[in-house]
């Protein structure tokens, strides 16, 4: 029984990224803050700073896990990241953070028509009325930026 708990905590061990094990919590907070402000017109994102008043822990652990650790990591440009986040958050029906990710995704200049064929793809693996969802957030968003810009 001790051997399988020692094998246990060897894979455990090397299956952590090393970036995360190398870097000190607050190299990973900063890059996190940076790929915030990069997709976010150089600004910080709303939702993660009224968490990180009320739920620090979480607020932290987003910041440096979700976004230092995976959204910084090398292999995919910030383009393919959001279209894959909108599409999976657009798949789940988690609509207030794919409208963020669409956000995002037309902050960097991914457009409005991209974003629709994303909704037309969410139709195969996730069904219709995820899509409708979808695009009725992606309706919500194309709106509010139309405001925005008057």
């Amino acid at each position: 029984m001790h051997r399988q708990i020692r094998i246990f905590a060897a894979v455990l061990l090397c299956a952590t990224p090393l970036a995360a094990s190398a870097d000190t919590t607050e190299e990973r907070l900063t890059r996190g803050d940076s790929v915030i402000r990069s997709l976010n017109n150089g600004e910080t994102q709303p939702t993660l700073e009224r968490m990180r008043e009320e739920f620090p822990f979480l607020a932290e652990a987003t910041e440096a896990y979700a976004l230092g650790d995976v959204w910084s990591r090398p292999g995919l440009d910030n383009r393919t990241r959001q279209l894959a986040a909108v599409a999976a958050f657009a798949a789940i029906g988690e609509r207030v953070f794919m409208k963020v990710h669409a956000g995002y995704a037309l902050n960097i200049g991914v457009t409005e028509e991209e974003l629709k064929e994303i909704v037309y793809m969410v139709t195969v693996p996730a069904g219709f009325p995820k899509a409708i969802a979808a695009s009725q957030t992606l309706s919500e968003l194309f709106a509010e930026r139309r405001e925005g810009q008057q």
